[in-house]
């Protein structure tokens, strides 16, 4: 059987967010694995056959210092074939599937990562932007099948759009990070994932369900292993 390893990464805490999505989905996903996906067609061709697939969760902090370092930490022990990022997009609707990461920061971020939310938003208001890599391009392109991704969120009713701003604060840095280290590691798939806030009720408000969101990194990862065995163009939106 062929091995494929996945990462899914999310985030330990957000200030002020009772259930975190980014923590429950990665932890979901190394626990239980692909338990749930939808049954495949008869005319579907089911990525798993023939697989052998691990999956590891990676916590980290919301941290410019530490969240990027303890990704990387992960990736060099577990040695992946696909790493999905998660993280939080509070005002989404829906699934975010992040299409670049820029190559800026606020320039106070690290002196804000200690800061309650409101501070926070507070000192972003007064702060300047800075590149998070003087010498890097100004974006990377996520190396996810979006495309294929988002039919299949059409096909399961999962709400979800694609997005160009993951904002400047750690989210998108540790994106780009990813991007950046993935430039040099061209057989390996990775992207990031913003969850909106978890949304038990139903109602109109912001947010999904916690077991949508799960399957809806489920749909992630079964597409990536899709595209990552069976490589082309016609699934890939990066525009």
């Amino acid at each position: 059987m062929e091995q494929i390893k996945v990462i899914v990464a999310g985030y330990d805490h957000y200030e002020g967010v009772d259930v975190n999505p980014s923590y429950q989905v990665s932890q979901a996903l190394a626990e239980h694995g692909m338990e749930g996906m939808r049954p495949v067609g008869p005319t579907e061709e089911d990525p798993l056959e023939g697989v052998d697939l691990a999956i590891s969760s990676v916590t980290m902090p919301v941290s410019f210092a530490k969240a990027w370092p303890m990704l990387h930490e992960a990736i060099e022990r577990v040695r992946p074939d696909i790493i999905i990022a998660t993280g939080l997009k509070r005002r989404a609707r829906g699934i975010a599937m992040e299409r670049c990461a820029v190559n800026l920061k606020e320039d106070d971020a690290d002196d804000r990562e200690n800061l309650g939310e409101q501070e926070s938003r507070d000192a972003v208001r007064h702060a300047s932007r800075q590149p998070i890599d003087p010498q890097g391009p100004a974006a990377y392109w996520t190396r996810l099948p979006l495309r294929a991704i988002l039919h299949d969120f059409g096909t399961c009713g999962i709400p979800a759009t694609l997005s160009s701003d993951a904002g400047t604060y750690v989210c998108n840095a540790l994106f780009y990070n990813l991007l950046a280290w993935a430039a040099g590691h061209e057989d390996v798939l990775a992207g990031f994932v913003s969850l909106p806030l978890v949304n038990e009720s139903g109602g109109q408000e912001c947010g999904l369900h916690l077991d949508q969101q799960i399957q809806a990194v489920r749909e992630v990862v079964n597409e990536t292993i899709r595209y990552y065995r069976r490589p082309s163009s016609s699934p890939i939106l990066i525009a």
